[in-house]
């Protein structure tokens, strides 16, 4: 029972799409057709949650906040979280199958857990539609989990709270949380991670934290992608993360470690 049975994966940004461009471009855009303008930083500040509690916690930043009730006399409420909403999901829906390429290294790191007898499950901010348009994506290019499960079987309650991993335990079959590593690329992931009490890791690599695309990643200087990956994974660990990997090609290794570490009587979030 003291070594790791299976892993949880994030999908956009951990294991698909690498920068997590999807959903940010469709966030800036149902905002614009609200009338305001917001940049793709504040788009990714709360990646990793629910949508429509991502479209919350935006209209609660300072400054979207100011320009909401100055284009419209008051505070922004449920109902223009729901009319953001409703242009938001089909904005994603239409764009979803692009942005479904598993990022470098996952598939043949997946095939190497799964040799190694673990599990594969995964948790996501997408709903039930739009990750059976990214799932089915998916498959025939390499990647596809044991079990995928969205905040639509959690009565929408989505990260940061621990639900959707307990339902991978569940149905994968694994003993204990502290046999379960959860791998994200979001703060939203690591406080999922977090407060399920799995070994909860972050990759830099690819994330929406780090913000750029593969090309972007590729033509900075080796010392700034140093630096690019340093401050991801400062935010990961301040998040409360166990470890953070620069790729996911680091996974492998990785289970040693934690297997060493619960022969020890190490467990979760302890430093």
């Amino acid at each position: 029972m003291n070594k790791i049975e299976g892993f949880v994966f994030d999908w956009a940004g951990t294991t698909v799409d690498f920068g997590c461009f999807a959903p940010v471009q469709a966030f800036v855009q149902s905002f614009q057709a609200a009338g305001i303008e917001v940049t793709m930083a504040e788009a990714r500040a709360p990646m990793g949650l629910l949508k429509r509690d991502h479209i919350k916690a935006m209209l609660a930043m300072p400054r979207i906040k100011e320009l909401w009730e100055s284009k419209h006399g008051r505070a922004a409420d449920a109902h223009d979280v729901e009319t953001i909403y409703a242009c938001f999901e089909p904005l994603l829906l239409a764009s979803l199958k692009m942005y479904t390429d598993p990022l470098p290294e996952v598939v043949q790191t997946v095939q190497l857990l799964r040799d190694a007898g673990l599990k594969i499950g995964s948790t996501t901010g997408y709903t039930d539609s739009m990750l059976e348009i990214v799932a089915a994506a998916a498959k025939p290019k390499g990647y596809a989990p044991d079990f995928w499960i969205t905040p639509d079987s959690t009565e929408a309650y989505g990260r940061p709270y621990p639900y959707m991993i307990f339902r991978n335990i569940e149905a994968l079959r694994l003993k204990a949380p502290h046999t379960v590593i959860k791998v994200g690329d979001t703060v939203a992931d690591i406080q999922e991670g977090v407060n399920a009490a799995v070994w909860s890791v972050g990759v830099a690599i690819g994330s929406s934290q780090m913000g750029l695309g593969l090309g972007e990643y590729q033509l900075l200087p080796e010392t700034e992608k140093q630096k690019a990956v340093l401050e991801t994974e400062s935010a990961f660990l301040s998040a409360g993360a166990d470890f953070t990997i620069t790729s996911m090609k680091e996974l492998p290794d990785l289970v040693e470690t934690i297997n060493d570490l619960l022969q020890q009587g190490r467990k979760p979030g302890v430093k």
